[in-house]
């Protein structure tokens, strides 16, 4: 049964709790079957602020031993309070299911949080609780004790729809869920939104895997790639969360204009305290205080920075101070002197050399190893020494001199500075690893004189944060989301992949997006960086987002940019409004008039979008962004920039090629793609770039050109003079 299919409306919050099964608050009046639903919605919504209510009635002034528990425990408290709050216009449940045999006779609402009533009996089920899981992988042919799936929609907060699946009926025949396919095409304002509504099968498998293990997903454009990573980590928060509390979970983006795209997808699933960073800003809180980035490296300096053999180069630059001990250690205590030799000195270095430890952990176990060795003197002496003479000993000025001499501090920025700005130093250590074409292309054109003054680029911080970790290990966290993988250099991956040495993560991309120098050519040697070998290498290919005809037409790319990955296809059974328009006037026009011309048709084309209902994102490339913005402000259009929010009122967004990665539009309209291409350092880097821009609409694509498409995307369906 259909009831009519509006729009569903936007999200509520979950709480970590799973329930038991219960009934429902009352028996379903067959007559009414919407009412009755609506019914259990207002009782749902009156247990939740009952909820609320009774947590910000808690007394705990005389609970605590003192005033720091008193106030740990209250923001604990007031955490839970914000995770009761109820949006008007967020539906607290968007399915049913009705059970056979397990649970039989009981009714699941399934939704974003727990909520329950007064007797504590659960009248909505979160939707990462084990009994939820049918709700997304149950099927005809595998119906999973389940008997009716209901699917509800939802408008402006109010329930106006319901869909039913009967799914042991075997009069019923498999059909696409109108309701489901009306909340995945449904146009979007604002920043990205949960899909926890839309979940499918294989994206479900993904969200539930294990905390244990490392997954990486190889996602083509509007596969849902990242929301399944955020879902991934609400659901892994749900399942672990005393373990996940403890060791913390982070979210990774490549720039902070994805990051606040990306933003409100954990806080509308109930998870608040989930971090989010650049792989730049995480290292650079890492390092020296003093170190920040304000540089830039050259595509081929960034190349070698980020290349695995620095790691190399650093390990050897680190070990370089260290020395065997020329003199003997000689120790007074008391009226007897003992003497350590100095070849007896030696070989604890080397030992300590040879086991290949930290340098900051070999350096702390060098006053103890020499302190041991006067201590076996004292003892063949007929003393009997115990721990405290040992730790006096240790820090005896005579042994805390001779490691000062043999093993001396290392700070990781100095160490790094002294590397880029020293020509014979970097040429020492990097021997046989790099070639000197490759260290002068390493090294700084204007030598730094301090850390404070060096014009770090975001490479050289990830140096910086190496060097760190081989003079003291980096915490690790329990669990890392890391999205558009495949832009990382290796040494980047060794910085991730240092946070979760002994958790898990969840690893995002898609080679064919690749438009970095040093993109990533497998997620084999990816993984082998990231420290994660083992991990499991899952593919999506099933669009949902982006229409078929737009795939389609990117997809053209792919042997050129990504010979070895399978073509995407799309669920969409709107095909989207897709055109290509050449700029006829102005198609060998080099002068201001042709660029006039062009900048006309791109402001045509973005008032044409707008007369849609839905975000539109404009994108160019970065020499043609202050030329458009111009035009549209000519023009009487309102434009944003990248990161900021749109609104109804305020739709179009100006965006540089260089910052579309992991954004969509509802419609894109996409400026001169052979000026995309271009400002690449390369073609192939360029097409790949062009392949992400054409993949970002949602809705509707429109591509206005005056120079010649690249080759593959020349002629064929969807070319036209106009819409």
């Amino acid at each position: 049964m259909t009831a009519p299919a509006p729009e569903p409306a936007q999200e509520a919050e979950p709480e970590p709790a799973a329930p038991p099964p219960s009934n429902p608050a009352d028996e379903p009046d067959p007559s009414d079957p919407l009412g009755h639903e609506r019914g259990h919605l207002a009782a749902s919504r009156a247990a939740l602020r009952a909820m609320r209510e009774d947590a910000e009635a808690l007394d705990i002034g005389n609970v605590t031993a003192n005033w720091v528990n008193a106030e740990v425990l209250q923001s604990e408290v007031d955490a839970r309070i914000k995770s009761l709050a109820d949006l008007a216009h967020t539906p607290l449940f968007f399915g049913r299911l009705d059970y056979l045999r397990h649970a039989a006779g009981h009714t699941f609402y399934i939704g974003r949080r727990h909520v329950h009533d007064a007797d504590g009996d659960p009248m909505v089920v979160d939707w990462r609780a084990p009994v939820s899981q049918p709700f997304y992988r149950a099927s005809k042919k595998d119906p999973q004790d389940v008997a009716l799936r209901r699917r509800f929609g939802y408008t402006g907060g109010e329930l106006t729809a319901y869909e039913d699946e009967h799914l042991t009926d075997p009069a019923e025949a498999e059909r696409t869920s109108a309701l489901l396919q009306s909340e995945i095409e449904r146009p979007r304002v604002g920043p990205m939104r949960d899909i926890v509504a839309t979940i499918q099968p294989e994206q479900d498998e993904i969200v539930r895997a294990g905390i244990d293990g490392t997954v990486c997903v190889q996602g083509a454009p509007g596969t849902g790639k990242t929301a399944v990573g955020l879902h991934r980590v609400a659901y892994l928060l749900y399942a672990h969360r005393e373990r996940l509390h403890r060791t913390g979970t982070l979210v990774i983006g490549p720039n902070d204009s994805f990051l606040h795209y990306i933003e409100q997808v954990l806080p509308a699933l109930g998870e608040l305290e989930v971090k989010q960073a650049t792989v730049t800003e995480l290292v650079a809180a890492h390092v020296h205080a003093h170190v920040q980035v304000r540089g830039e490296d050259g595509a081929e300096s960034a190349r070698v920075k980020g290349d695995a053999r620095m790691a190399e180069v650093l390990r050897r630059a680190v070990r370089s101070g260290v020395t065997a001990p020329a003199e003997p250690c000689v120790v007074v205590r008391g009226s007897r002197r003992w003497r350590v030799p100095a070849y007896e000195l030696a070989e604890i270095v080397q030992e300590l050399l040879a086991r290949d430890m930290r340098y900051g952990a070999a350096r702390e176990a060098l006053p103890q190893r020499i302190a041991h060795a006067v201590l076996v003197r004292m003892e063949q002496a007929g003393e009997a020494p115990d721990d405290r003479v040992q730790d006096a000993v240790a820090r005896d000025p005579a042994v805390k001199a001779t490691v000062k001499a043999a093993w001396p501090a290392v700070d990781p920025a100095k160490l790094v500075l002294r590397l880029l700005s020293d020509a014979d130093f970097l040429a020492e250590h990097a021997d046989g690893l790099l070639t000197a074409d490759e260290q002068k292309a390493v090294l700084w054109e204007r030598p730094a004189r301090g850390v404070k003054s060096a014009r770090w680029s975001a490479a050289d911080v990830v140096l910086v944060d190496e060097a760190a970790d081989l003079v003291s290990r980096t915490p690790s966290l329990g669990h890392v989301v890391l999205d558009e993988a495949q832009d990382l250099s290796p040494m980047q991956y060794r910085a991730v992949g240092r946070r979760c040495s002994t958790g898990s993560a969840t690893v995002l991309g898609d080679l064919a997006q690749g438009t970095t120098p040093w993109a990533t050519a497998s997620w084999e040697e990816a993984l082998r960086h990231l420290g994660k070998p083992d991990a499991l290498v899952e593919e999506l290919t099933q669009g949902f987002r982006v229409p078929r005809e737009v795939i389609a037409y990117a997809s053209r790319l792919l042997p050129s940019i990504a010979p070895g990955l399978a073509e995407a296809t799309s669920i969409r059974e709107a095909q989207g409004l897709f055109s290509v328009r050449e700029v006829g006037e102005a198609r060998e026009a080099r002068g201001r008039g042709g660029r006039e011309e062009l900048d006309g048709a791109v402001v045509r084309a973005c008032r044409e979008a707008l007369e849609h209902e839905g975000s539109v994102g404009l994108i160019a490339a970065g020499p043609r962004v202050a030329e458009l913005a111009a035009a549209l402000d000519a023009a009487g259009l309102d434009v944003l920039g990248p990161g900021e929010e749109t609104s109804a009122e305020r739709r179009l967004t100006l965006v540089p090629a260089t910052l579309a990665k992991g954004l969509e539009y509802d419609y894109v309209v996409l400026d001169e793609p052979a000026a995309v291409v271009a400002a690449e350092p390369d073609e192939r880097t360029g097409l790949r770039r062009l392949y992400v821009a054409l993949t970002r609409a949602v809705s509707g694509l429109t591509v206005v050109h005056a120079r010649p498409l690249p080759v593959a995307l020349r002629g064929g369906a969807g070319e036209s003079p106009g819409r």
